[in-house]
């Protein structure tokens, strides 16, 4: 997979190549592995349900989009353009929205036309179904048979990246838990919201939206487009970004914002359900920069060795390079078989497993600062970053060589058939528990870092 190189315009030939090819190795790793924690609605649960805010009593109506978008378009108007504001000030290399995409009061106009507006004001897919629905929890009672949805109702996706994933009809009205709203909402962005946005993306959002080309990947691959909303390279030796600025082309923060803004209108303005919805939408940004292999470009791998792999490359001995980019997929997509697996496991037996014992410990919340703009930025990425070699060697020392270690083998071709819970349980288990360890350690953070923006969210008083 190749990287989309920075525009003709910017470099000259030579030192347009000479800066493309001084990290492509550890970049292109990451074209198709989008996705961080698998399933964040499962997680999710478990992390904020033992918070009195989402006890099961916290229950609101449901509300289709429109209904939302319609009673507040004036105040969603004024918003937007707050919004657009502090994304010009505050954030590095962003593209200004164009004009032309300003969301704008208009009440004779349709729902669906308001709503496409909204659409492309946030710059998100229009495919975005945002359906009334829930994910249920796997600890609940078995789903209605006659209310679940079909995936493609929910999910923009031609092939749902899982399979498993249950979605359960709500109707305009109906009271549901907020717990089952936030925590639906948290593996929502992975339904195709971020997909397909780039000048060189095969959409006419792309070509309308204005940010420019995809930064790094593949455009011709869908997952790969949406990369750059779910990463944050923050944190990198300045070495990286003089040779990589296009790494600095990222907008998970940005989505983080107009989702906590449009949160906090909703609450004010007596949408509690969109309230809920959009504070799920921005943890889901949140939650994947916990993850260490989205908070870095190559963890465990320093400036130094990146650069001397692709001085081979550049040489015409491509071999190193060739095998990082497999090694880091697979890492990668290693870490969240294991961990979904065993959250699979977990709420098959009922039982919350070590996982779930440390997605509930709010111990380690008070030590933590007040949520802040810089909140995402300067303590959850940079808290992954700083885990992420240790990350890497949990999973080289422990998983099987050929899983973590052997570029000839592809994790993702094969992944569904691979059962680490199984493999893992005839090693010695001090191998395993500092695996275990260290994946407990990760979804510490991602339940701390999650509650962190519920209360931020609740400032105010408990939203009902």
């Amino acid at each position: 997979m190749a990287l989309a190189l920075p525009p003709t315009s910017t470099y000259s030939k030579s030192m347009r190549t000479t800066r493309y090819v001084l990290i492509v190795a550890a970049l292109t790793g990451f074209a198709g592995t989008a996705f961080a924690w698998s399933n964040h609605a499962m997680v999710t649960y478990r992390a904020l349900e033992r918070m009195p805010e989402l006890a099961t009593s916290v229950q609101v109506p449901a509300e289709p989009l429109e209904g939302f978008l319609k009673n507040e378009e004036k105040a969603i108007a004024d918003l937007m353009v707050t919004d657009e504001a502090w994304a010009r000030q505050t954030l590095d290399t962003y593209p200004p929205r164009p004009e032309a995409l300003a969301f704008k009061a208009d009440p004779a106009r349709s729902d669906a036309e308001r709503r496409k507006a909204f659409l492309a004001a946030l710059r998100i897919s229009p495919e975005s179904r945002l359906a009334l629905y829930v994910q249920p929890d796997p600890w609940g009672p078995a789903p209605d048979p006659a209310r679940l949805l079909a995936p493609t109702a929910v999910n923009a996706l031609e092939k749902p990246e899982e399979t498993s994933h249950v979605f359960v009809r709500i109707d305009p009205g109906e009271l549901v838990p907020a717990l089952a709203v936030v925590a639906s909402a948290s593996d929502e962005p992975d339904y195709g919201m971020d997909l397909n946005l780039w000048s060189d993306s095969p959409s006419e959002a792309g070509r309308t939206y204005g940010f420019g080309a995809l930064p790094f990947g593949n455009p011709t691959l869908s997952f790969s487009t949406q990369a750059p909303f779910h990463m944050g390279f923050f944190h990198e030796d300045a070495l990286i970004y003089l040779a990589a600025p296009f790494l600095k082309r990222t907008y998970p923060l940005l989505r983080v914002h107009q989702y906590t803004s449009l949160a906090r209108l909703a609450f004010d303005s007596g949408h509690p359900y969109w309230g809920w919805r959009f504070t799920g939408l921005a943890m889901h940004y949140v939650q994947d920069l916990t993850q260490p292999y989205h908070a870095s470009v190559a963890p465990g791998t320093s400036a130094l060795k990146l650069i001397g792999i692709n001085a081979l490359a550049m040489a015409g001995l491509p071999k190193w390079k060739n095998e990082m980019i497999v090694l880091l997929s697979n890492r990668h997509l290693a870490l969240e078989n294991y961990e979904s697996a065993l959250i699979r496991s977990a709420a098959k037996a009922r039982q919350p497993g070590a996982l779930g014992a440390e997605l509930h410990d709010t111990s380690a919340d008070a030590h933590y600062p007040v949520w802040s703009g810089r909140y995402v930025r300067d303590v959850v990425s940079k808290e992954a970053y700083d885990a992420g070699a240790a990350t890497d060697r949990a999973l080289v020392d422990t998983l099987p060589e050929r899983y973590v270690s052997d570029p000839s083998f592809d994790f993702g071709v094969h992944s569904a058939q691979i059962d680490l819970i199984k493999e893992l349980s005839a090693i010695d288990p001090a191998r395993r528990a500092h695996l275990d360890t260290t994946l407990a350690e990760l979804l510490g953070h991602f339940g701390t870092h999650s509650r962190a923006l519920v209360r931020s969210m609740l400032s105010n008083g408990v939203r009902k």
